[in-house]
Protein backbone atom coordinates (compact mmCIF):
# COMPACT_ATOMS: atom_id res chain seq x y z
CA UNK A 1 0.00 0.00 0.00
CA UNK A 2 1.10 3.13 -0.90
CA UNK A 3 1.42 5.87 2.12
CA UNK A 4 -0.83 8.48 2.87
CA UNK A 5 -0.45 11.99 1.43
CA UNK A 6 0.75 14.15 3.69
CA UNK A 7 -1.90 16.90 5.08
CA UNK A 8 -2.02 19.64 3.07
CA UNK A 9 -1.94 23.14 5.09
CA UNK A 10 -3.81 25.41 3.21
CA UNK A 11 -3.97 29.93 3.87
CA UNK A 12 -7.58 30.76 2.24
CA UNK A 13 -7.40 34.22 1.03
CA UNK A 14 -10.62 36.19 0.16
CA UNK A 15 -12.17 33.17 2.16
CA UNK A 16 -15.77 35.06 2.39
CA UNK A 17 -15.66 35.58 -1.11
CA UNK A 18 -17.25 32.94 -3.89
CA UNK A 19 -14.48 30.90 -4.76
CA UNK A 20 -12.91 31.14 -0.93
CA UNK A 21 -16.98 29.48 -0.59
CA UNK A 22 -16.18 26.88 -3.07
CA UNK A 23 -12.46 25.93 -1.74
CA UNK A 24 -13.85 25.63 1.70
CA UNK A 25 -16.36 23.56 0.09
CA UNK A 26 -13.24 21.19 -1.21
CA UNK A 27 -11.44 21.26 1.90
CA UNK A 28 -14.36 20.30 3.94
CA UNK A 29 -14.55 17.09 1.33
CA UNK A 30 -10.91 15.98 2.56
CA UNK A 31 -10.18 16.60 5.90
CA UNK A 32 -7.86 13.65 5.74
CA UNK A 33 -5.86 15.25 3.33
CA UNK A 34 -6.85 19.04 3.62
CA UNK A 35 -6.91 21.71 6.20
CA UNK A 36 -7.88 25.22 6.59
CA UNK A 37 -5.09 26.64 8.34
CA UNK A 38 -5.81 30.34 7.86
CA UNK A 39 -8.87 32.29 6.76
CA UNK A 40 -8.30 35.80 5.44
CA UNK A 41 -10.97 38.39 4.44
CA UNK A 42 -11.48 41.88 3.18
CA UNK A 43 -13.51 43.63 5.72
CA UNK A 44 -16.40 41.18 6.55
CA UNK A 45 -15.65 40.12 10.14
CA UNK A 46 -18.84 38.55 10.82
CA UNK A 47 -18.81 36.32 8.10
CA UNK A 48 -15.04 35.57 8.75
CA UNK A 49 -16.07 34.96 11.95
CA UNK A 50 -18.87 32.66 10.88
CA UNK A 51 -16.10 30.78 8.69
CA UNK A 52 -14.30 30.54 11.68
CA UNK A 53 -16.71 28.44 13.51
CA UNK A 54 -17.42 25.58 11.00
CA UNK A 55 -13.45 25.37 9.62
CA UNK A 56 -11.59 26.09 12.98
CA UNK A 57 -8.29 27.50 11.30
CA UNK A 58 -5.17 28.43 13.78
CA UNK A 59 -5.27 32.09 12.75
CA UNK A 60 -7.75 34.44 10.89
CA UNK A 61 -6.94 37.99 9.10
CA UNK A 62 -8.94 40.78 8.09
CA UNK A 63 -7.36 43.06 5.83
CA UNK A 64 -8.77 46.36 7.09
CA UNK A 65 -6.87 46.99 10.30
CA UNK A 66 -10.14 48.87 11.40
CA UNK A 67 -11.86 45.07 11.98
CA UNK A 68 -8.95 43.59 14.49
CA UNK A 69 -11.08 44.16 17.46
CA UNK A 70 -14.26 42.91 16.07
CA UNK A 71 -12.73 39.86 14.66
CA UNK A 72 -10.86 39.35 18.21
CA UNK A 73 -13.62 39.92 20.11
CA UNK A 74 -16.25 38.02 18.01
CA UNK A 75 -13.46 35.29 18.16
CA UNK A 76 -13.44 35.28 21.76
CA UNK A 77 -17.22 35.61 22.11
CA UNK A 78 -17.56 32.13 20.14
CA UNK A 79 -15.09 30.38 22.45
CA UNK A 80 -12.55 29.51 19.39
CA UNK A 81 -8.77 29.93 20.10
CA UNK A 82 -8.57 31.29 16.58
CA UNK A 83 -5.69 34.29 16.51
CA UNK A 84 -6.83 37.17 15.51
CA UNK A 85 -4.82 39.70 12.98
CA UNK A 86 -5.67 42.28 10.96
CA UNK A 87 -3.76 44.43 8.03
CA UNK A 88 -1.91 43.79 4.35
CA UNK A 89 1.39 43.44 6.53
CA UNK A 90 -0.64 40.27 8.29
CA UNK A 91 -1.81 38.86 4.96
CA UNK A 92 2.01 39.14 3.15
CA UNK A 93 3.15 37.72 6.49
CA UNK A 94 0.95 34.24 6.25
CA UNK A 95 1.04 33.75 2.61
CA UNK A 96 4.82 33.57 3.58
CA UNK A 97 4.61 31.60 6.82
CA UNK A 98 6.41 28.18 7.12
CA UNK A 99 3.08 27.07 8.34
CA UNK A 100 1.19 26.96 5.25
CA UNK A 101 2.41 24.85 2.00
CA UNK A 102 -0.60 26.68 -0.06
CA UNK A 103 -2.22 29.23 -0.42
CA UNK A 104 -5.79 29.79 -2.43
CA UNK A 105 -5.05 33.67 -3.57
CA UNK A 106 -8.65 34.78 -4.33
CA UNK A 107 -8.67 38.36 -2.97
CA UNK A 108 -9.99 40.57 -5.41
CA UNK A 109 -8.04 43.25 -7.37
CA UNK A 110 -4.95 44.76 -7.06
CA UNK A 111 -5.10 44.74 -2.85
CA UNK A 112 -4.46 40.99 -3.63
CA UNK A 113 -0.92 41.46 -5.44
CA UNK A 114 1.30 42.15 -2.44
CA UNK A 115 0.25 38.68 -0.74
CA UNK A 116 0.26 36.28 -3.74
CA UNK A 117 4.09 38.21 -4.29
CA UNK A 118 4.73 37.02 -0.68
CA UNK A 119 3.61 33.27 -1.71
CA UNK A 120 5.30 32.80 -4.78
CA UNK A 121 8.62 34.23 -3.40
CA UNK A 122 8.36 31.56 -0.43
CA UNK A 123 7.62 28.95 -2.86
CA UNK A 124 4.12 27.53 -2.33
CA UNK A 125 1.78 25.81 -3.75
CA UNK A 126 -0.15 29.33 -5.26
CA UNK A 127 -3.75 28.32 -6.50
CA UNK A 128 -4.43 31.39 -8.69
CA UNK A 129 -7.46 33.12 -8.83
CA UNK A 130 -6.23 36.92 -8.86
CA UNK A 131 -6.23 38.11 -12.37
CA UNK A 132 -4.43 41.50 -11.29
CA UNK A 133 -0.97 39.32 -10.15
CA UNK A 134 -0.77 38.34 -13.65
CA UNK A 135 -1.88 41.23 -15.94
CA UNK A 136 -0.66 43.72 -13.91
CA UNK A 137 2.32 42.08 -12.86
CA UNK A 138 2.96 38.64 -14.88
CA UNK A 139 6.15 39.39 -15.41
CA UNK A 140 7.67 40.48 -12.08
CA UNK A 141 5.14 37.20 -10.32
CA UNK A 142 6.23 34.51 -12.70
CA UNK A 143 10.63 35.90 -12.43
CA UNK A 144 9.82 35.05 -8.36
CA UNK A 145 7.99 32.06 -9.07
CA UNK A 146 10.68 30.69 -11.00
CA UNK A 147 13.40 31.66 -8.74
CA UNK A 148 11.70 29.84 -5.40
CA UNK A 149 10.13 26.98 -6.96
CA UNK A 150 7.03 28.21 -6.61
CA UNK A 151 4.18 25.72 -7.78
CA UNK A 152 1.89 27.85 -9.59
CA UNK A 153 -1.66 26.35 -10.34
CA UNK A 154 -4.38 28.40 -11.93
CA UNK A 155 -7.95 28.14 -11.08
CA UNK A 156 -10.00 30.24 -13.96
CA UNK A 157 -11.49 27.13 -15.36
CA UNK A 158 -9.85 28.02 -18.76
CA UNK A 159 -6.41 28.43 -17.25
CA UNK A 160 -6.80 25.33 -15.31
CA UNK A 161 -8.38 23.69 -18.69
CA UNK A 162 -4.79 24.19 -20.27
CA UNK A 163 -2.75 23.17 -17.03
CA UNK A 164 -4.79 19.85 -17.24
CA UNK A 165 -4.48 19.16 -20.99
CA UNK A 166 -0.64 19.70 -20.50
CA UNK A 167 -0.34 18.56 -16.98
CA UNK A 168 1.55 21.16 -16.13
CA UNK A 169 2.44 24.85 -16.84
CA UNK A 170 5.02 23.95 -19.37
CA UNK A 171 3.84 24.30 -22.86
CA UNK A 172 7.05 24.13 -24.27
CA UNK A 173 7.28 20.69 -25.68
CA UNK A 174 5.27 20.16 -29.03
CA UNK A 175 2.38 22.84 -28.46
CA UNK A 176 1.18 24.06 -31.31
CA UNK A 177 -1.14 26.58 -29.69
CA UNK A 178 -3.75 27.05 -26.91
CA UNK A 179 -7.32 28.15 -27.58
CA UNK A 180 -9.38 29.89 -24.59
CA UNK A 181 -13.04 29.73 -25.01
CA UNK A 182 -15.37 32.73 -24.34
CA UNK A 183 -18.96 32.76 -23.75
CA UNK A 184 -19.81 35.88 -26.22
CA UNK A 185 -21.28 37.48 -23.17
CA UNK A 186 -25.13 39.31 -23.53
CA UNK A 187 -24.04 40.95 -27.20
CA UNK A 188 -22.80 37.98 -28.98
CA UNK A 189 -23.64 38.14 -33.03
CA UNK A 190 -24.58 42.06 -32.42
CA UNK A 191 -22.55 44.50 -35.32
CA UNK A 192 -20.29 47.51 -33.75
CA UNK A 193 -23.34 49.53 -34.50
CA UNK A 194 -25.53 47.68 -32.50
CA UNK A 195 -23.75 47.96 -29.54
CA UNK A 196 -23.84 52.24 -30.01
CA UNK A 197 -27.27 52.64 -27.47
CA UNK A 198 -26.56 49.85 -25.39
CA UNK A 199 -27.06 50.77 -21.36
CA UNK A 200 -25.70 49.52 -18.41
CA UNK A 201 -28.67 47.34 -17.77
CA UNK A 202 -27.74 45.12 -20.78
CA UNK A 203 -24.65 45.12 -20.45
CA UNK A 204 -24.25 43.17 -16.60
CA UNK A 205 -27.54 40.65 -17.81
CA UNK A 206 -25.35 37.99 -18.94
CA UNK A 207 -27.26 35.01 -20.38
CA UNK A 208 -25.49 32.37 -18.20
CA UNK A 209 -23.98 33.76 -15.12
CA UNK A 210 -24.44 36.24 -12.30
CA UNK A 211 -21.37 38.30 -11.59
CA UNK A 212 -20.79 41.44 -10.49
CA UNK A 213 -21.24 44.57 -12.74
CA UNK A 214 -17.45 45.21 -13.44
CA UNK A 215 -16.87 41.87 -14.66
CA UNK A 216 -19.99 41.37 -16.36
CA UNK A 217 -19.64 44.85 -18.30
CA UNK A 218 -15.68 43.22 -19.31
CA UNK A 219 -17.85 39.90 -20.44
CA UNK A 220 -19.81 42.12 -22.24
CA UNK A 221 -16.73 43.82 -23.98
CA UNK A 222 -14.68 40.87 -24.07
CA UNK A 223 -11.88 42.14 -22.08
CA UNK A 224 -12.22 39.64 -19.69
CA UNK A 225 -11.09 37.14 -22.22
CA UNK A 226 -8.88 39.44 -23.26
CA UNK A 227 -7.01 39.73 -19.52
CA UNK A 228 -7.07 35.69 -19.82
CA UNK A 229 -5.38 36.17 -23.18
CA UNK A 230 -2.49 38.36 -20.87
CA UNK A 231 -2.61 35.50 -17.75
CA UNK A 232 -2.28 32.32 -20.44
CA UNK A 233 0.62 34.51 -21.94
CA UNK A 234 2.70 34.48 -18.51
CA UNK A 235 1.00 30.94 -17.31
CA UNK A 236 2.27 29.33 -19.78
CA UNK A 237 5.57 31.25 -21.53
CA UNK A 238 3.49 31.45 -24.67
CA UNK A 239 3.46 33.94 -27.50
CA UNK A 240 0.52 35.91 -28.86
CA UNK A 241 0.65 33.66 -32.14
CA UNK A 242 -0.10 30.50 -30.31
CA UNK A 243 -3.14 32.07 -28.26
CA UNK A 244 -6.02 31.78 -29.70
CA UNK A 245 -9.61 32.67 -28.62
CA UNK A 246 -12.96 30.94 -29.67
CA UNK A 247 -16.56 31.78 -29.32
CA UNK A 248 -18.27 28.74 -27.50
CA UNK A 249 -21.80 30.15 -26.06
CA UNK A 250 -22.00 26.69 -24.03
CA UNK A 251 -19.81 27.13 -21.73
CA UNK A 252 -18.46 23.62 -21.60
CA UNK A 253 -15.28 23.25 -23.43
CA UNK A 254 -13.41 25.79 -21.04
CA UNK A 255 -10.12 25.94 -23.21
CA UNK A 256 -7.96 24.06 -25.83
CA UNK A 257 -5.05 22.69 -26.42
CA UNK A 258 -3.24 21.86 -30.25
CA UNK A 259 -0.20 20.12 -30.55
CA UNK A 260 2.30 19.98 -33.42
CA UNK A 261 1.26 16.10 -33.99
CA UNK A 262 -2.22 17.71 -35.01
CA UNK A 263 -3.64 16.36 -32.31
CA UNK A 264 -6.52 18.46 -29.97
CA UNK A 265 -7.00 18.12 -26.41
CA UNK A 266 -9.91 19.91 -24.60
CA UNK A 267 -11.23 19.91 -20.84
CA UNK A 268 -14.43 19.83 -20.74
CA UNK A 269 -17.01 20.23 -17.45
CA UNK A 270 -20.01 21.78 -15.82
CA UNK A 271 -18.84 25.16 -14.86
CA UNK A 272 -18.14 25.39 -10.90
CA UNK A 273 -14.81 26.37 -9.44
CA UNK A 274 -15.17 23.70 -7.24
CA UNK A 275 -13.84 21.52 -9.81
CA UNK A 276 -10.68 23.72 -10.82
CA UNK A 277 -9.81 24.22 -6.96
CA UNK A 278 -10.26 20.14 -6.72
CA UNK A 279 -7.68 19.87 -9.18
CA UNK A 280 -5.49 22.75 -7.76
CA UNK A 281 -5.68 21.09 -4.02
CA UNK A 282 -4.98 17.43 -4.92
CA UNK A 283 -2.94 17.61 -8.13
CA UNK A 284 -1.02 15.31 -9.69
CA UNK A 285 -4.08 13.21 -7.88
CA UNK A 286 -7.81 13.77 -8.72
CA UNK A 287 -10.32 14.10 -5.24
CA UNK A 288 -14.28 14.39 -5.63
CA UNK A 289 -15.09 18.00 -5.65
CA UNK A 290 -18.54 17.56 -5.47
CA UNK A 291 -19.55 18.27 -8.79
CA UNK A 292 -21.50 16.32 -10.89
CA UNK A 293 -20.34 14.52 -14.34
CA UNK A 294 -20.76 16.04 -17.81
CA UNK A 295 -23.74 14.36 -19.61
CA UNK A 296 -22.84 15.47 -23.26
CA UNK A 297 -26.13 13.76 -24.67
CA UNK A 298 -28.61 15.76 -22.19
CA UNK A 299 -26.43 18.67 -23.48
CA UNK A 300 -26.77 18.28 -27.24
CA UNK A 301 -24.89 20.56 -29.38
CA UNK A 302 -21.50 22.63 -28.86
CA UNK A 303 -21.22 25.56 -31.25
CA UNK A 304 -17.71 27.87 -31.54
CA UNK A 305 -17.00 30.54 -34.06
CA UNK A 306 -14.62 33.35 -34.23
CA UNK A 307 -14.89 36.85 -32.33
CA UNK A 308 -15.81 39.56 -33.64
CA UNK A 309 -12.89 42.38 -33.14
CA UNK A 310 -14.44 45.04 -35.15
CA UNK A 311 -17.51 45.04 -32.57
CA UNK A 312 -15.73 44.21 -29.68
CA UNK A 313 -11.76 46.04 -30.19
CA UNK A 314 -11.13 45.43 -26.36
CA UNK A 315 -9.39 42.09 -26.88
CA UNK A 316 -7.71 43.12 -29.88
CA UNK A 317 -6.01 45.59 -27.72
CA UNK A 318 -5.01 43.51 -24.67
CA UNK A 319 -3.09 41.30 -27.65
CA UNK A 320 -1.31 44.81 -28.39
CA UNK A 321 -0.96 45.23 -24.29
CA UNK A 322 0.66 41.76 -24.18
CA UNK A 323 2.89 42.29 -27.09
CA UNK A 324 4.14 45.37 -26.09
CA UNK A 325 4.72 44.04 -22.68
CA UNK A 326 6.19 45.55 -19.67
CA UNK A 327 3.95 48.15 -18.77
CA UNK A 328 1.58 47.90 -21.53
CA UNK A 329 -0.55 45.35 -19.38
CA UNK A 330 -1.19 47.15 -16.41
CA UNK A 331 -2.26 51.14 -18.33
CA UNK A 332 -4.36 48.95 -19.98
CA UNK A 333 -5.84 47.21 -16.74
CA UNK A 334 -6.50 50.42 -15.11
CA UNK A 335 -7.63 52.46 -18.27
CA UNK A 336 -9.86 49.60 -18.29
CA UNK A 337 -11.25 49.97 -14.64
CA UNK A 338 -11.88 53.73 -14.98
CA UNK A 339 -13.67 53.51 -18.26
CA UNK A 340 -16.05 50.39 -17.24
CA UNK A 341 -16.96 53.01 -13.71
CA UNK A 342 -17.98 55.46 -16.24
CA UNK A 343 -19.84 53.34 -18.15
CA UNK A 344 -21.78 51.55 -15.20
CA UNK A 345 -21.94 54.93 -13.92
CA UNK A 346 -23.80 56.65 -16.89
CA UNK A 347 -21.11 58.72 -17.83
CA UNK A 348 -20.12 57.29 -21.14
CA UNK A 349 -21.63 54.70 -23.87
CA UNK A 350 -20.61 51.09 -23.94
CA UNK A 351 -18.05 52.03 -27.22
CA UNK A 352 -16.39 54.69 -25.31
CA UNK A 353 -14.93 51.98 -23.04
CA UNK A 354 -12.26 50.71 -26.09
CA UNK A 355 -11.63 54.41 -27.24
CA UNK A 356 -10.92 55.08 -23.51
CA UNK A 357 -8.39 52.18 -23.22
CA UNK A 358 -6.75 52.71 -26.86
CA UNK A 359 -6.32 56.60 -25.66
CA UNK A 360 -4.07 55.00 -22.51
CA UNK A 361 -2.06 52.77 -24.06
CA UNK A 362 -0.97 55.10 -27.25
CA UNK A 363 -0.65 58.20 -24.83
CA UNK A 364 1.75 56.38 -22.24
CA UNK A 365 4.72 54.41 -23.38
CA UNK A 366 4.98 51.06 -21.91
CA UNK A 367 8.36 50.54 -19.78
CA UNK A 368 10.34 48.17 -18.20
CA UNK A 369 8.27 46.20 -15.51
CA UNK A 370 11.16 45.43 -13.42
CA UNK A 371 9.47 46.58 -9.68
CA UNK A 372 6.35 46.79 -8.36
CA UNK A 373 6.53 50.24 -7.56
CA UNK A 374 6.90 50.98 -11.60
CA UNK A 375 3.88 48.82 -12.00
CA UNK A 376 1.75 50.90 -9.64
CA UNK A 377 3.21 53.83 -11.25
CA UNK A 378 2.58 52.75 -14.75
CA UNK A 379 -1.46 52.19 -12.84
CA UNK A 380 -1.96 55.25 -11.53
CA UNK A 381 -0.42 57.39 -14.85
CA UNK A 382 -3.14 55.27 -16.36
CA UNK A 383 -5.59 56.34 -14.57
CA UNK A 384 -5.14 59.68 -14.38
CA UNK A 385 -4.71 59.82 -18.36
CA UNK A 386 -8.40 58.08 -18.61
CA UNK A 387 -9.23 60.47 -15.79
CA UNK A 388 -8.90 63.30 -17.99
CA UNK A 389 -9.52 61.91 -21.03
CA UNK A 390 -12.79 61.26 -19.22
CA UNK A 391 -13.77 65.25 -18.07
CA UNK A 392 -12.87 65.95 -21.80
CA UNK A 393 -15.48 64.05 -22.83
CA UNK A 394 -18.09 65.09 -20.47
CA UNK A 395 -17.53 68.73 -21.09
CA UNK A 396 -17.92 68.54 -24.70
CA UNK A 397 -21.21 65.95 -24.08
Amino acid sequence: MSPAPALRQVAVFGATGSIGASALDVIARHPDRLRARVLAAGSNVAALVALCVRHRPDDAVIADPAGFAALRDGLRAVGLPTRAHAGPEALEAFAAAPECDTVVAAIVGAAGLPSTLAAARAGKRLLLANKESLVLAGELLMRHAQAAGSEIIPIDSEHSAIFQCLRSCDASRGVRRVILTASGGPFRGRSRAELADVTPAQAVAHPKWSMGPKISVDSATLMNKGLEVIEAHHLFGLEAERIGVWVHPQSLVHSLVEFVDGSTLAQMGLPDMRTTLAVGLAWPERVDSGVAGLDLLQQGRLDFEAPDLTAFPCLALAWEAMRAGGTAPAILNAANEVAVDAFLAGKIAFLAIPALVQHALSTLPSTNADTLEALLAADADARRITAAALTRQTAHA
